[in-house]
């Protein structure tokens, strides 16, 4: 393999996770390689919160400038491009490309987030990141005291209604059927004015993202602002899991205290391992990710 495909970590996934565990490993003068597609999930949201010094910015500003500052650690390259195989070798990893390529490395750093499900609702998609949010400390404060909802039912709509009702008084919970709310936990919402809606959701009403009406089913309609949901997922990557990863019960990549998975010499961090899905918590992993790959290479060299 040429030299120039030889590095001693590929980051697979260039948005915050990725870029946060490359800097760490730049500032420690590491050969590193980012594969990335500049796809990132939450391209469709229009501003960044909860992120101290970067609060109501945009994701691409957020991330365009931590490029530009990795970009100044010359051991570290970028390659646009869709990783797409990964097979183990006798001294590390190799990663092959949709384009083809095929780069060499002892680490491997999956950055690689997860792809969201949308429910079979129409609109839902164009809302989600918009008005449409999972998240009430990314996007609650923007959308207080507005007219708000909760799409979901049993314990998530009851303690997700506890948590919204913090943040507006006009709230609704939309169990899109039949409640699965128990007696106590219907009469706490009720106690607290929270309204229950169980009729069977039709479409969202939306323009370029933003809500105006629910539409039911039945003909009627509930005028709305805001609506948090959750939603399900897949890998964005399934390399992770054919190398022999573990997965979670719920699908994330498990990984321990230092971002480490069950597969020696590979690592994740960002959305693929936790259901915490912000900002500042992929920076964080991906500094620990970057900082423990680090220390193993030390290891390794002093062996």
């Amino acid at each position: 393999m040429k030299e120039d495909n030889i590095f001693e970590v590929i980051i697979i996934g260039g948005s915050y996770a990725g870029l946060s565990a490359a800097m760490a490993l730049g500032r420690s003068l590491r050969k590193v390689l980012i594969i990335d597609t500049n796809k990132p999930c939450n391209r469709q949201t229009p501003r960044s919160h909860n992120f101290i010094t970067l609060d109501g910015k945009t994701p691409k500003e957020i991330s365009t400038l931590a490029r530009q500052q990795v970009e100044k650690y010359k051991t570290v390259s970028f390659y646009n491009d869709l990783a797409i195989t990964g097979t183990k070798t006798k001294n590390g990893y190799n990663i092959s490309t949709l384009s083809n390529k095929t780069f060499s490395a002892k680490k491997i750093i999956f950055a690689t987030g997860i792809k969201d499900v949308m429910p079979n609702i129409l609109g839902f998609a164009e809302c989600w990141g918009v008005s449409i949010i999972h998240c009430p400390y990314c996007h609650g404060y923007e959308v207080r005291n507005e007219k708000t909802g909760i799409l979901g039912n049993g314990d998530y709509g009851f303690e997700f209604s506890k948590m919204i009702n913090n943040l507006t008084k006009d709230l609704t919970l939309f169990t899109n059927g039949k409640s699965t709310l128990t007696i106590e936990q219907t009469k706490k919402l009720t106690d607290h004015n929270i309204k229950i809606i169980e009729t069977e959701i039709d479409r969202f009403e939306q323009e370029n993202g933003y809500l105006k009406n629910i539409l039911f089913k039945n003909g009627t309609k509930h005028s709305i602002k805001a609506v948090y949901s959750q939603v399900s997922f897949i890998q964005h990557s399934d390399i992770p899991e054919k190398l022999g990863c573990k997965l979670t019960e719920q699908g994330y990549i498990e990984v321990d205290a230092f971002q480490k998975t069950n597969i020696y010499g590979v690592y994740a961090c960002g959305d693929n391992t936790t259901f915490i899905r912000s900002v500042a918590n992929a920076v964080y992993a991906g500094n620990i990710s970057g900082a423990m790959v680090n220390k193993e290479l030390v290891e390794e060299k002093f062996k």
